[in-house]
């Protein structure tokens, strides 16, 4: 929808004016999943994009419809090096930036390693997970990630290293009034 030239909803003209804050883009085409992580990033810390051939952007960083097509050529797969070197080097920068107990925690997907063993091997035990993740889907999460920026609670996070990442779907979120 976002590519189409006949398109005329205001973030589709932004974007063929002069770009379109990354955030904003992924929340509008992925709609629920991306609106919980961006909220619950920003309510509880700092939050970062991972980004298709760009790596880690902020959400804020602006992007036309040029860019948007470029990231959307690039494989998201740990064995494509135009997504996995980018990803490499932002989480590298990352983990230089850090101090102390600081840790990273990661609200994408964590069943699969397409961002978890890219991002992992940058960190140095310091990526976590919300534990209440595991069995739920993206909707499920991103659900659940609003509910906890509504009740300024945050997840359980929990070391990569030895979790179960995969598990019994829990029982469905209680529907908001």
């Amino acid at each position: 929808m976002l590519l189409r030239e006949a398109a005329d909803f205001p973030l589709a003209a932004r974007l063929r004016e002069a770009g379109a804050p990354i955030g904003e883009v992924f929340a509008f085409l992925s709609g629920l999943y991306f609106r919980g992580k961006l909220s619950y990033g920003r309510a509880f810390g700092r939050a970062l994009v991972i980004t298709p051939g760009r790596g880690l952007l902020p959400p804020e960083a602006v992007v036309t419809l040029d860019d948007l097509r470029t990231i959307a050529e690039v494989g998201v797969a740990p064995g494509e090096p135009r997504f996995r070197e980018p990803l490499e080097r932002d989480a590298g920068a990352l983990a230089a930036s850090l101090g102390g107990d600081d840790i990273v925690v990661l609200l994408g997907s964590i069943a699969s390693g397409k961002y978890v063993d890219v991002i992992e091997s940058r960190l140095d035990g310091r990526l976590r997970f919300p534990a209440e993740f595991v069995g739920r889907g993206d909707m499920s999460r991103g659900g659940l990630m609003l509910r906890c920026v509504l009740g300024g609670a945050e997840l359980t996070y929990v070391p990569l290293a030895g979790a179960a990442r995969r598990g019994k779907r829990p029982p469905r979120l209680t529907p908001l009034r």
